[in-house]
Formats: C-alpha cells, structure tokens, sequence
C-alpha cells in the first residue's frame, strides 16, 4: 500500500503555489468588480490533482509513479477552471494571466474559435510559474506547472455533460447522442455570441 504522497516534500509546497495563483487572479476580479460593477468571472474552481487520481494518470502514460513524473513529465498538479457569463470575459481573464509575474505561458490553446470535431469549446492555458519554493529539480526559485481552462457557463454545462457520457460505461446510442451533443455544442455557441452581442450593444 501506497503511504508516501506521489509528490513527495513537494506536497506541501503545491498548495502554496496555488495559492499565490488564485489569489492574484481572485484580486484582478474584485478588482474589475469595483470598476465595472460586473465581476469578470462566475465561477472560479482550483484543485491539487489527488495522490490517486495523479497516480492513475502515471499508469495511462505509461510513466512510474514518480514526484518526477507528477511534477515534470505531467503538468497538471495544479489545475484551475474559469466559468465566465461572456465569451470577451474569458479571453480579458487569459490576458491578465500573462501578465502576472512570475507566470510564463507555454502554451495555449484556442478552442472557442477553434473548437474540437465533438463541439468541446474551452480555451486552455498551460503555465510555469517561478516561485520562491525549493521544485523537484533542487532549485531556488523553483518552477511549477498550472494548468487553466476558461470556459462560459454554456461551454461548462456541455463539457460536463460530455464527461457523463463519455466515462459512463454502458451508455445506449452513444453515436446518436454525440451527434445530438455536437448540434447542442453548436446552438449554445450561437447563444454566447448573441448573449455576448447583446451586452455589447446594452454598454455602448
């Protein structure tokens, strides 16, 4: 049986890490709250991926079970999610993203514009955050990796929904419900553009 968390003496840092993450994003927020009257988010979830849940996804890679593993050769330790009511809400989030010191963005990938064959719509970010903990590689400032997604409201309820479906194991019909999904994929982005149009045009 497994006793040591798979992060090893990193476990502890995580959270610190995470911290520093979200409190800044937490405080651009209140801070477009104040000027706008708006808040810029609806929703804003973050987590450290379980000791079981990352040791599983080791397995699915093919890699050891390793802190190394977790922390360098996967990059999702440290996860957020960002549900807007807008869509121009999503991309004013990103933006300050990369403006956070201390955060370099990797990569990032636009399925808003660019959505996959299944109609998932998200924009995903990939971070290295420099921060002033000891990280695997014995170095001080250290590197970490975060992952984020922004989504609307919409995006979200159909992503879920696409998760059901896609982890329930003795699902009837799973082509003609992909099919319904991917038709309700592209009615709800109609939504948020109008939803999003409307706005607009209610501001100016």
């Amino acid at each position: 049986m497994q006793t040591e968390s798979i992060y090893g003496p990193y476990e502890k840092i995580l959270p610190l890490v995470m911290e520093e993450l979200t409190g800044q994003i937490i405080s651009f927020n209140n801070t477009v709250r104040e000027t706008t009257g708006h808040p810029v988010y609806e929703h804003f979830l973050y987590r450290i991926k379980a000791d079981g849940s990352m040791r599983e996804k080791c397995d699915r890679r093919g890699l050891p079970q390793t802190t190394h593993a977790a922390l360098r050769e996967l990059y999702d330790a440290i996860g957020l999610r960002i549900i807007t009511r807008f869509i121009d809400d999503v991309f004013q989030c990103a933006a300050f993203i990369r403006t956070i010191p201390g955060c370099r963005v990797i990569t990032e990938k636009d399925y808003i514009h660019d959505p996959k064959p299944n109609g998932y719509r998200s924009y995903h970010m990939l971070l290295d955050l420099e921060v002033p903990y000891e990280d695997p590689d014995g170095k001080t400032p250290g590197h970490y990796y975060a992952e984020v997604q922004l989504r609307t409201l919409s995006m979200d309820s159909w992503a879920s929904l696409e998760h059901e479906m896609k982890y329930k194991q003795d699902i009837r019909n799973t082509k003609m419900i992909g099919n319904e999904l991917k038709r309700l994929a592209d009615e709800m982005a109609s939504c948020d553009i109008s939803m999003q149009t409307i706005r607009d045009l209610i501001r100016e």
